[in-house]
């Protein structure tokens, strides 16, 4: 009974270290992609209006970088973010290692 414990803590050990490790991806991969989903939208908006892709490339990209520069000008809002994210990976590694108590009574 002991071996089925053990094994049925270490899949839900597993299961909380992967849906941490999802969310942090996820956190990250959209801060990156954000700013090119923005890039994409203005050039479709600009097509939309009239302009060539290649005319709303040329105007969509300096105006999210303007914004991505405001962003980083911003006191602090980088530093939040990545803080954030770092937080996020912190609070599932506490998570992932609250089972070991619970895995050591196990074995007593």
């Amino acid at each position: 009974m002991k071996k089925i414990n053990i094994a049925l803590v270490r899949v839900l050990q597993f299961l909380v270290f992967a849906l941490f490790t999802f969310m942090v991806l996820v956190y990250f991969g959209a801060i990156v992609l954000l700013p090119l989903d923005l890039i994409a939208f203005l050039i479709k908006l600009l097509g939309f209006i009239g302009f060539n892709d290649f005319i709303g490339a040329l105007v969509a990209v300096p105006a999210v970088g303007y914004l991505g520069l405001m962003a980083y000008k911003t006191p602090g809002l980088v530093q939040m973010l990545i803080d954030t994210g770092l937080d996020l990976v912190n609070t599932g590694k506490s998570r992932v290692e609250a089972f070991n108590p619970i895995l050591e009574n196990i074995k007593a």
